[in-house]
């Protein structure tokens, strides 16, 4: 093969490779490595993050219109992922390296003991594709996120995510589906009251001046991780933790939400058993496996349990619920069953946790 033909099928390979760039930058698509690096966290010992590496992913989402199609493309994008798999990572951290690998599915977990603990706050963490092919081919590929390590305090709060304070309609999958097609991350509305219990909650516990961290633990998946996120910064949520459920690609997409619960409690485990000195306020709804995770976290963890708040959304579940609730009280926790926030509100501050707004 001659210098000539060597060049003329560089320029096609290339050529080839910009038209497919091309194409899937204009349906809103990545064709290259992205790192996703999602929030972690610290306690007085360890730092804890997460992310995914995948080779195909939905660009950012610039524009929010109230338009059904450019909604229900949106959401159908954000399936429409391909993971890179058991790729090397490094994630880097105040001049430290930690190396780790990628799963089959793209995610990756680091956790490791620094070697200076930061102050309390929010701290950046950069994750790295390590030396490999994908790198030699495509360069450097960065992600960027964020670390929590919260301030000495009483509290930590655990929240479900769907029908505990977005309105979701967990319980029909064709209602869940109708809000997720035609609506998006800007028009979705909490429930009324519940953003105000959330930032009350937040400094909740005696001369709070710094946040208490909070976990938002659901079994949607992480494709929905910005589209959650987004929600909760427009509607002036408490920044915090999301720890969400398995990655789908695009043909699982209709099943979403609809997840085995038995990972919840794996993933609320791990959080408590890392502040062992906090008390935790648990907030879920009783449409689907809240009320009975949450009464085997209080089994599991004697002492940690504050308070427990299930928002009333179905009623069919009524006797399951009660059964939950009695367990949990009579372990000595303080639960409220309730269908509006404000009802909510009275019962923290009832208990002491929340003084005046």
């Amino acid at each position: 093969m001659d210098q000539s033909t060597i060049i003329n099928n560089n320029y096609s390979r290339s050529f080839i490779n910009r038209l497919k760039e091309n194409l899937y930058r204009w349906i809103r698509l990545s064709n290259k490595p992205v790192i996703k690096v999602y929030h972690g966290y610290g306690n007085a010992d360890e730092l804890v993050v997460f992310g995914h590496v995948l080779a195909l992913s939905p660009l950012p989402r610039k524009k929010y219109r109230k338009n059904i199609w450019t909604n229900t493309l949106a959401l159908v994008r954000l399936f429409m992922v391909q993971p890179l798999s058991m790729v090397s990572v490094e994630a880097h951290f105040n001049g430290q390296i930690i190396g780790g690998t990628a799963e089959k599915d793209g995610f990756f977990r680091f956790q490791w003991k620094p070697l200076v603990m930061p102050e309390a706050g929010w701290h950046a963490i950069e994750v790295f594709l390590s030396e490999g092919v994908v790198k030699k081919y495509y360069g450097i590929v960065k992600g960027v996120g964020e670390i929590f390590i919260p301030s000495d305090g009483e509290y930590a709060i655990i929240s479900d995510i769907d029908d505990t304070f977005l309105i979701s309609y967990s319980s029909n999958l064709r209602k869940r589906l109708y809000v997720l097609l035609t609506e998006n991350a800007h028009s979705r509305k909490p429930f009324e009251g519940v953003v105000r219990h959330y930032q009350s909650l937040e400094f909740a516990g005696e001369n709070m001046r710094h946040p208490n961290p909070f976990f938002y633990v659901s079994s949607s998946e992480w494709n929905l991780y910005e589209y959650i996120r987004d929600f909760s910064k427009k509607n002036i949520l408490p920044k915090g933790i999301y720890l969400l459920n398995r990655m789908k690609n695009f043909s699982q997409a209709w099943k979403t939400g609809q997840n085995n619960h038995s990972t919840k409690f794996m993933r609320i485990s791990r959080v408590i058993q890392a502040f062992p000195g906090r008390q935790f306020i648990l907030l879920g709804d009783d449409s689907q496996q809240d009320p009975v995770i949450y009464a085997s976290v209080v089994e599991h963890f004697p002492g940690q349990v504050k308070a427990v708040y299930l928002r009333n959304v179905y009623h069919k579940n009524r006797v399951m619920v009660d059964v939950s609730i009695q367990k949990m009280e009579g372990a000595g926790i303080a639960v409220c069953h309730f269908q509006h926030s404000r009802q909510a509100i009275e019962h923290s501050k009832k208990i002491g946790l929340i003084q005046t707004f």
